[in-house]
Parts: C-alpha cells; sequence; structure tokens
C-alpha cells in the first residue's frame, strides 16, 4: 500500500483535482485511480482553460466547433463535456463497489450565474442531462443565488458539489438547504438514496489572507482551526438528531471536501492541508504537485478528529487579533468567484 492508499483506512477519499483529454487518453487517470486509489475529479474553469489551450488533442475539433453556429459557451461545453464523460465512465466501476459513495467527477457551471439562482438552475439541469453519467456532481458556488439552487437541485434528485465555502457561517446555510433539499424530495415521496452533495471548504487561501495579519503563532493555523471545527459540526448535524429521520430512508450526509489543498507558503509543509485533516466522511481534492508530494513524504494518520478545543481555541485568538471570520469568508468567495470568472472568460476568448 501506497502513502495515498494509506489514507482510506482512516475513511476519507482522495479526489483530483485536475482534467483534461491527456489525462484520460494517456490512460494517466486510470492509473491514478487504481494505483493511488484516486475516487473522484473536480474540474474548474482555470483547469479546463489550462487543458484546452495546451493540449492538441483539443484543436482539430475546437476548428470544427468554430465552423458551427454555436456560442463560445456552447463549443466549450461541447468539448469538455466528452472528458467528463470518459471520466465519469473510468471511474464507475468504483462509484458502483462504493455503493455510490464514491467515483464522482465535478463539472462547473458558468461562473457567470454566480448571483443568478434561476439561471444556475438551468445550467445545471442542462449540464446534468447533457453529461448523462449518475456519477456527475454539478458544481456550484455558495453565494445565496447558489444556495437557493442547490436546494431546489437536491430535491430534484441532482448530485452537487457546492463550492467557494471559506466559513462556518457559509457551511452552516450550505447545510441547511441540503436538508432542506432532501426533506421536500422525500416528502414528495421520491427516492433520497442515491443523492450525493459535498460542500468544497477551502484552505490555503484563508491562511494565505490572513498570515499577514496574524502574530507569528497563528500563522498557518487559522484554515485548519476553520476545518477542524466545521468537521465537529458536520459530526453534530449529520450523526444527531437532526439527520436521523432521513438517514433511516436513506439519506447520505453531505460530506466536506477539502480544497484549496495545495500549499501556497514555501515555508510550510508541502503536504499540511492533506496530513492535518484525515478523518472520516471527508473528502480532499489535490493538484498533481501535491499528489505527488504526498506519494512521495506524506503521512497518513487519523488528525481531523485530533486537539479539536486548541483549534476552537485559535479562532478565538483570530477574533482576538481584530479579524472578522465571517467578514473574510465573505471576502475570500467574492475574490474567488472574480478567479473563476476571469479563467472563464478566457476559455470563452478561446471558443469564441
Amino acid at each position: 500500500m501506497n502513502r495515498l492508499q494509506a489514507i482510506r483506512p482512516f475513511g476519507q477519499r482522495v479526489w483530483l483535482d485536475n482534467l483534461s483529454r491527456e489525462l484520460i487518453e494517456s490512460g494517466e487517470l486510470a492509473r491514478l485511480v487504481h494505483e493511488d486509489g484516486i475516487a473522484g475529479v473536480t474540474s474548474n474553469p482555470a483547469i479546463f482553460y489550462k487543458a484546452i489551450s495546451g493540449d492538441v488533442r483539443y484543436q482539430d475539433d475546437l476548428a470544427s466547433l468554430k465552423q458551427q453556429p454555436l456560442s463560445a459557451e456552447a463549443r466549450y461545453e461541447a468539448l469538455v463535456i466528452p472528458d467528463v464523460q470518459a471520466a465519469c465512465d473510468l471511474l464507475a466501476p468504483v462509484y458502483q463497489a462504493s455503493d455510490l459513495n464514491d467515483g464522482y467527477v465535478s463539472l462547473e457551471v458558468s461562473p457567470q450565474l454566480a448571483h443568478d439562482a434561476a439561471g444556475t438552475l438551468d445550467a445545471a439541469r442542462r449540464l446534468w442531462q447533457a453529461v448523462a453519467r449518475p456519477n456527475l456532481m454539478v458544481k456550484i458556488p455558495a453565494t445565496a443565488a447558489g444556495i437557493e439552487a442547490f436546494r431546489q437541485l437536491t430535491s430534484e434528485g441532482i448530485n452537487v458539489n457546492i463550492t467557494l465555502l471559506f466559513s462556518l457561517k457559509q457551511v452552516d446555510a450550505v447545510w441547511d438547504a441540503y436538508i432542506a433539499g432532501l426533506t421536500a424530495r422525500h416528502a414528495a415521496g421520491h427516492n433520497i438514496a442515491g443523492i450525493k452533495a459535498v460542500a468544497s471548504f477551502f484552505l490555503s487561501r484563508v491562511d494565505s489572507l490572513l498570515d499577514p495579519q496574524l502574530p507569528d503563532g497563528l500563522q498557518g493555523k487559522a484554515a485548519i482551526a476553520l476545518a477542524k471545527t466545521a468537521y465537529a459540526r458536520y459530526q453534530q448535524r449529520f450523526h444527531g438528531a437532526e439527520f436521523a429521520a432521513l438517514n433511516a430512508v436513506g439519506a447520505r450526509p453531505q460530506y466536506l471536501l477539502w480544497a484549496s489543498t495545495g500549499t501556497k507558503n514555501k515555508a510550510y509543509s508541502d503536504v499540511l492541508y492533506v496530513e492535518s485533516l484525515i478523518g472520516d466522511e471527508t473528502v480532499n481534492t489535490v493538484p498533481d504537485a501535491t499528489l505527488a508530494a504526498f506519494r512521495d513524504h506524506g503521512a497518513a494518520a487519523a488528525t481531523l478528529g485530533q486537539d479539536l478545543l486548541a483549534a476552537q481555541e485559535r479562532l478565538l485568538e483570530v477574533a482576538d487579533a481584530g479579524i472578522d471570520l465571517v467578514e473574510v469568508g465573505e471576502q475570500l468567495q467574492h475574490d474567488g468567484l472574480k478567479l473563476f470568472d476571469d479563467a472563464f472568460a478566457s476559455l470563452l476568448e478561446l471558443t469564441a
């Protein structure tokens, strides 16, 4: 068992934060699934911009699409949906063998719809039907409009990866919507046992923003403290009385997914946001460099549930330093949306 496979006995699954035609057609993704136990794939506009702009495999298809009377967004979707379908098919055995818990591939709606609930719903339904794979996750941002759409999509039985979470307040709002969506679906007489959703909580961006404002002893600690506290809330909400009735009829908890897990500060361990947050019923989606680093020297242990009181004390110390973590979450989400929006605009320039 390699170091990545050693994470699995602790109940966490590692997903790859990357997707491209080269990754699929070269056999590299299949190798990662087989050798490293990669159990899912996430994508975003920046990932697809890099793939389409740098991989010659897309160029003939793109030239053909540019001869058709399609919008730039329709051309983009026509390029990447086959890749998403191929990744879903590759991971289908993982999906089936895990009783539908693993094996998901995420495809994001246009970030231009971040504040448009109706537009997000329409786009999510369209992508769900176009990909036509049960192990797709439609990815939407955790804005107010996105959370509203998430509740409705859950009630319709569509799997969602709700992303760009940076605060405990945002996570609680997402879980409220998930539980409400499941409750509505069950009340309407529909099956809820096959629905899967994750809540993508971003880590390294929190520390990158806060470290310059914190004393040395708190630097590099805030994101992990937030994640551990969020996980404690997850356990209370999904393994307590609130979720018991839904659980009894087959509902699945909405796992936390650790995102932005590539270490940005070179003074920190390059596996900091993996080693520190290994725990049951969680996912960690990692970029290629972090995957390689953990394979080389990462240590697997049940760390996520450890030192919760210390984590909560750190958050109090952050507050004592004059930092409002709710406001920080809103700022980081706004900044994250801007990055995705810029990447999406660049994508549409490629396909225009």
